[in-house]
């Protein structure tokens, strides 16, 4: 696009990665100079996308939780809320949403081997046809009467067609002769912002005196993200005497999420806030967004599977055949939009029924399948470091758990059979014993799972290409001094599949890797952390136990690989000595001096 202009002689066109170095470049420069900065916004390619306006490359990210350390470097690198988080058996790790993806792969800058990306062939779609011999059964829904004027509250984050519901049923309404209006709340929401559709429908257009919906006048409010829904201006909306509420509970990250790897969002709590709002009886959650992935393989599904749901339920005042032809008269996608209301209907109906269509009975991926209980836990770590090195090397895990479990059951007698210290040495003992060096990758990903998972997601011809910085081949950046990423074609598997195999050198005088910073650190963290453990046994008590869990779990502040893990190891470090520092303070002998 900008190569067949004719630029001014010493106009050069860089990449965008280029920007920092071109500023440094240009500020030693005397006199003016400019930087033009050409590229379309992300979301508006998105936009095209939808309409096959813009062209859409074959080429998809995919993160191995498995390899992925939580750290966020890759939301840091990308600020991208598409990144989003997974809890897992081994901890939080990241996953990329498929349905609100741009293509924008800034992603793949953050500094971590757990980045694949996928090239050529197709996502599967989702389960939208009912099974084979199944009957239909979306029952006829009940109609409620249009006698008066009725306010309609839509509310999601931008970019999921919450917008587009509203221009829906106005148009309904339209094709009825009713009356109706729509005022759309966006600001200056993009991708992931908050967006609000006021919708007025009346017997005629007459009746309709405002645009807006007014304090504790909202008939349906459609929830179709809880974060939004449960804000201030959403809750005074609602009213428990004439309020339906439909509320979307599958929770999506909130921009807080890039800044904290840690964020938690209290769902239970804004769930508290809607129900006090509009009353009990009035509210209806439903995994929505869940539902609406599984069956129709996109997250833009939920939207209108809300309307179908909320239809169902009689609390939208309109027939079903002025909806469906205002979703024909929409032009976009309108097959895949009929589908998703018909799925919401069929919600409505049997919800069970559709919560087990979605997900039918299979493997669940050991890493996303949390234990049970305690002894649950240490089976599978002893299970997974057996397989990371060896059988000695799982037993020297086990028997400093079951030693701090017998010091935690003599000297606190835990209650209801909880042992806190325990669970958090058996969690944190284990993430030290199994750092990530070259040879845990390559058998991370060598590991069948990770080519089920791809096997599950993708289908049609596609190749792998993985993302590394390997210490042998790596060249650094010259400005920053750290370790850059490259690109490897699909020969890495058997490349991962041979190192898999040479996991008995680590530690060993043989091991080519071993010698590294990175390397010896790890080691001596092992170390390090069971003469940590053997000082909070020796002086643990009821009084200290809690400050003793947190020593404990110190380690899992310690993320990353490279430069970042160093960072992270950095700030872990000095935690633990404010913490330490604490617990010996509390022990009996200071206590009473």
């Amino acid at each position: 696009m900008l190569a067949g202009l004719a630029w001014a002689p010493g106009t050069t066109i860089r990449p965008r990665e280029h920007l920092d170095a071109v500023q440094r470049e240009l500020r030693e420069k005397k006199g003016v100079s400019a930087i033009i900065y050409v590229q379309t916004c992300a979301t508006e390619k998105r936009r095209r996308r939808k309409r096959k306006e813009f062209p859409d490359p074959s080429r998809r990210v995919v993160i191995n939780e498995m390899v992925c350390e939580g750290c966020g470097d890759c939301s840091v690198q990308s600020n991208c809320l598409s990144v989003e988080p997974l809890e897992t058996e081994f901890g939080r790790k990241r996953t990329i949403n498929q349905s609100s993806c741009n293509k924008d792969y800034s992603c793949l800058k953050g500094f971590c081997p757990s980045f694949v990306t996928v090239e050529g062939g197709t996502l599967k779609k989702g389960k939208a046809a009912l099974p084979e011999g199944a009957a239909e059964f979306a029952a006829l829904a009940p109609r409620s009467a249009l006698d008066r004027p009725f306010g309609i509250l839509v509310t999601g984050i931008g970019g999921m067609g919450v917008i587009t519901i509203g221009q829906i049923v106005a148009m309904a309404a339209h094709l009825e002769g009713k009356g109706a209006t729509v005022l759309d709340m966006s600001g200056l929401a993009q991708k992931f912002g908050p967006v609000m559709s006021h919708v007025r429908i009346a017997p005629s257009p007459a009746e309709l005196h405002s645009v807006r919906v007014g304090t504790g006048a909202a008939d349906l409010v459609l929830g179709c993200d809880l974060v939004v829904t449960s804000g201030s201006e959403a809750l005074s909306k609602m009213n428990d005497k004439r309020s339906k509420v439909l509320v979307n509970a599958t929770v999506s990250p909130t921009a807080d999420f890039v800044k904290n790897p840690d964020w938690q969002l209290r769902g239970t709590d804004l769930q508290a806030d809607i129900v006090d709002a509009a009353g009990a009886k009035n509210v209806e959650f439903v995994p929505a967004g869940k539902l609406a992935t599984a069956l129709m393989g996109d997250a833009i599904a939920t939207n209108m599977f809300m309307l179908g749901y909320a239809f169902q339920k009689g609390w939208v005042p309109l027939a079903e055949d002025s909806l469906l032809r205002a979703i024909e008269l929409n032009g976009v996608a309108v097959e895949f939009n009929r589908k998703a209301f018909l799925w919401g209907r069929r919600a409505a109906t049997d919800l069970s029924r559709v919560e087990r269509l979605a997900a039918p009975a299979e493997i669940i991926p050991i890493s996303q399948a949390l234990s049970r209980n305690l002894d649950e836990l240490i089976a599978r770590r002893v299970e997974f470091l057996t397989a990371y090195q060896d059988r000695a090397y799982a037993e020297r895990y086990r028997k400093l758990v079951e030693r701090v479990r017998v010091a935690e059951a003599q000297k606190i007698r835990a209650s209801e059979g909880k042992f806190p210290l325990t669970e958090a040495v058996a969690r944190y003992y284990f993430k030290l014993m199994a750092y990530k060096d070259e040879y845990e990758v390559a058998r991370l990903y060598s590991d069948t799972a990770f080519a089920r998972k791809v096997e599950g997601m993708f289908e049609g011809g596609y190749k792998l290409k993985f993302h590394l910085a390997p210490p042998i081949f790596n060249k650094p950046d010259p400005r920053t001094g750290e370790a850059r990423k490259s690109e490897f074609g699909p020969w890495m598997m058997a490349a991962f599949r041979v190192l898999a195999k040479l996991k008995r050198l680590r530690g060993t005088p043989f091991d080519v890797f071993g010698a590294s910073a990175e390397r010896k650190a790890e080691r001596r963290l092992i170390g390090e952390y069971e003469a940590t453990v053997a000082e909070l046994l020796e002086h643990l008590d009821g009084e200290n136990r809690k400050l003793a869990v947190e020593i404990a779990s110190v380690p899992e502040h310690i993320r990353g690989f490279g430069h970042v893990k160093r960072r992270h190891l950095d700030e872990a470090k000095k935690k633990e000595v404010a913490l330490l520092t604490a617990f010996r303070a509390s022990r009996p002998s200071a206590r009473a001096a």
